[in-house]
């Protein structure tokens, strides 16, 4: 400071022709102290001066400097405040102190321990420690900053295992508490948020008890402090890290120190008691004192430890607070006079009041030589930069703090960390990152689970279910599948389900067309032999034209089931259930037909019955055609309103889609279905009343053998169809088609081809007609 204020009154750019003078008050740490010196400076005690020379005469100071701890900066701070005092601090950062309606007149070149806190929140979550023990010191520097740093550390997900606090005046038995749950605790990083006299204490029992190997995160107070680097508490604090103001060069400050004398302007009492103290010698005999060791004023340089430069990150605090108060007494005393400056008063130099240094402190905007920026943002604190250090060994085994990177708060979030191309001790003298985590990271397809009672960064790994995935370490929750896709056997990602459908390559598709076709071939191949023999009694006897009619439904509904197999479409799905639904009502038709024909047929062989006119060969045609027609109307309104449409099933399966014809209205499919029943049903109970009319080759029978099979299968699918799965449903479906059809077929036709290929003798009129008793079913 005295430096700083040397310099100023030497320059010819700021404060010319202007001298500064200071008083120098040592509060020793003390809040009560420090609010002593505070009054006397309002006061201007001129006994209590232990430095002379100021040309300032005013009761009252313009401006403070100080102080350096943050308790008795806010004592000091809340004093002055009421009196417009600005207090400007080289060091005081508790965050406490931006409170702008409890300390109006503070500003500080130091940043805020908001900022601090910030930084090392950061700084940890950077090295992957999401679980950590907290050390701070019991006063407003350390509980303000650890408070600040547990709240943003709780908001990045880290967790703090234990939190307690440590103090010079505290009892050895409380330390040695302390240091007890240390050792009990699973964490292996601890940040400590404390000053390096009560971690002096800290570090002395945990040397006594050798607790080593641990991660120490410091705040400012500590981090680079030479005393606590010493080579014993290396064993301890190696490999530490924490923030720390940047360093900087002050030219000319080392000449300043090696030529300072004891006599002169800058001299005072201190001074002289440290001249005394380095020098072992007297500058001032005492009355009736003997000495032979009167200090001349020309002893050599001040030893080293005095004149070490080289860490002057708290000194260019004070350097850049005492220019701060400079340039606002420049910016006051260069106004014109008249001219507004602020709350619309007038510029006025006659006396010099705080109230005005203050409003201009808060506007100063200026750069040092070493090119850094100095200004003050509306709570008085500076911009936020640290730098980041590591503890490390030279070759001397001395301790050095190197900076391995540099945290700017200016810079967008996730990027204020930027680290140096510098290689970084660890605790232990390890090389790789120590790991501090309450539970093990969950690998991609498992999620967090909370353990109860336990703090969120301690949980359990749980797998993803079945549909759910996860691709991320640490993922809280798993996210489900589209519909289409499932998850892989790992549970991290989605893979396209696997779709299923009837198709005509599988074994299952080869047979069921090879019976369709079989069956189609079957009914050609009958059709060709009733055409050949055609004129025979057999053929006329049982309405030819109704049997090539049949004939000709049946093959429809062998090669309508081909329409079920393959990818079901639009157009597939509309086709195979009407042309299912029409093919065969046009078939029942035929031998409701057929039936009807048995019946009347032998009502007009009585006495004076002549019903075979108004059943003769066209109301035949008509018959089969009106009912046929009503099938086609139904299916015409069913696919008008909601025809069946493809349809992607991922209900029945979690591991697959089943493509299938939904089949839109079901009113219209059941239609479908129920006038098919309905036809069959009628068919079957005619066909069962006429069984056992009087002839050698009643129809009826093998007619009513036919229907009571038809039922039979269409009953037994509705359960096999409904309990079917998949692909399995359409084949249970083909089944009962071709099933029917054969029934059909072969009882309806198999007698007659029989006695027209293999018993031709019995293929005559005669034996057709002849009276023979019937056996009953």
């Amino acid at each position: 400071m005295v430096f700083a204020i040397e310099e100023i009154n030497n320059s010819k750019e700021i404060l010319p022709d202007v001298s500064l003078g200071f008083k120098i008050y040592d509060a020793c740490g003390s809040t009560i102290l420090g609010i002593r010196a505070a009054m006397a400076l309002m006061n201007w005690q001129g006994d209590t001066i232990e430095s002379d020379q100021s040309c300032n005469k005013s009761q009252t100071v313009p401006a403070i400097i100080g102080q350096t701890g943050s308790s008795p900066t806010v004592g000091i701070a809340t004093i002055v405040g009421p009196f417009h005092i600005p207090v400007v601090s080289h060091s005081a950062s508790c965050a406490c102190l931006s409170d702008r309606k409890k300390f109006p007149t503070f500003f500080r070149t130091v940043p805020s321990d908001y900022h601090q806190s910030r930084a090392l929140a950061q700084l940890v979550k950077h090295f992957g420690w999401t679980w950590v023990g907290a050390i701070r010191s019991d006063n407003d520097y350390g509980n303000s900053g650890m408070d600040i740093f547990i709240k943003i550390a709780l908001q990045e997900g880290i967790c703090i295992e234990y939190s307690e606090a440590i103090y010079r005046t505290y009892s050895h038995k409380k330390f040695v508490e302390i240091v007890n749950i240390i050792k009990k605790s699973s964490s292996k990083v601890i940040v400590a948020f404390a000053s390096y006299i009560d971690m002096e204490f800290l570090v002395k029992e945990l040397l006594i008890q050798n607790v080593t190997g641990l991660q120490w995160v410091g705040s400012i107070s500590w981090i680079s402090d030479r005393y606590l680097g010493s080579k014993e508490r290396y064993k301890i604090l190696g490999g530490a890290i924490g923030v720390a103001v940047k360093n900087a060069e002050i030219p000319g400050l080392k000449e300043f120190l090696v030529r300072v004398r004891p006599s002169g302007g800058l001299g005072d009492a201190r001074f002289k008691r440290l001249w005394e103290s380095v020098f072992k010698c007297t500058l001032t005999a005492q009355v009736n004192d003997v000495t032979d060791n009167l200090c001349t004023a020309q002893e050599n340089e001040l030893n080293i430890m005095y004149s070490d430069v080289s860490d002057l990150s708290i000194p260019i605090d004070a350097y850049k607070a005492v220019y701060a108060i400079a340039h606002s007494l420049h910016a006051l005393i260069t106004c014109k006079d008249g001219q507004e400056t602020f709350n619309d008063k007038k510029c006025t130099k006659k006396k010099i009041e705080p109230l005005q240094v203050l409003q201009y402190l808060k506007k100063v905007n200026f750069t040092t030589r070493n090119g850094e920026r100095i200004f003050f943002d509306e709570n008085g604190d500076p911009a936020a930069r640290y730098a980041l250090v590591n503890w490390q060994l030279n070759k001397e085994g001395i301790t050095t703090f190197e900076v391995i990177g540099l945290y700017d708060a200016s810079l967008p979030e996730g990027q204020q960390i930027v680290m140096n191309n510098v290689s970084t001790v660890w605790s232990n003298n390890q090389d790789k990152v120590p790991k501090s985590v309450c539970s093990e990271s969950c690998l991609p397809g498992t999620r967090k689970a909370i353990v109860k009672g336990k703090p969120i960064c301690c949980f359990d790994c749980i797998p993803c279910a079945e549909g759910e995935v996860s691709n991320t370490t640490d993922s809280s929750d798993c996210s489900k599948c589209p519909v289409e896709y499932s998850s892989n056997q790992q549970r991290n990602q989605c893979i396209l389900k696997k779709i299923e459908f009837l198709t005509f390559g599988e074994i299952m598709g080869i047979l069921l067309v090879i019976l369709s076709l079989t069956g189609a071939c079957l009914s050609i191949m009958t059709a060709l032999i009733f055409y050949k023999y055609r004129h025979t009694p057999i053929v006329k006897a049982n309405n030819s034209e109704l049997s090539f009619l049949l004939l000709f439904s049946l093959t429809l509904c062998f090669l309508c089931s081909l329409t079920f197999i393959g990818q079901p479409s639009e157009w597939s799905c509309m086709l195979r259930h009407t042309a299912f639904g029409i093919t065969f009502v046009l078939c029942i038709s035929c031998v409701l037909g057929k039936t009807i024909v048995v019946l009347m047929a032998f009502r007009a062989t009585l006495p004076g019955n002549n019903i075979m006119k108004w059943f003769g060969p066209t109301q035949q045609r008509l018959s089969v055609l009106a009912f046929t027609l009503i099938q086609v109307l139904i299916c015409v309104l069913w696919l008008t309103i909601s025809p069946p449409f493809p349809h992607k099933n991922t209900q029945y399966y979690k591991e697959k889609i089943i493509l299938e014809c939904d089949v839109g209205s079901a009113v219209g499919f059941y239609a479908v279905l129920g006038y098919i029943g309905f036809l069959s049903a009628m068919c079957f109970v005619l066909a069962f009343l006429a069984r056992n009319l009087p002839d050698k080759f009643n129809e009826a029978k093998f007619i009513t053998f036919s229907m009571l099979i038809f039922c039979a299968v269409w009953i037994t699918f509705i359960p096999a169809y409904i309990s079917s799965p998949g692909k399995f449903t359409v084949a249970v479906e083909i089944f009962a088609i071709l099933a029917s059809s054969f029934g059909l077929l072969f009882c309806i036709f198999t007698p007659k081809c029989y006695i027209i290929l293999l018993k031709p003798e019995q293929n005559t009129k005669k034996h057709v007609m002849g009276k023979m008793p019937s056996k009953s079913l």
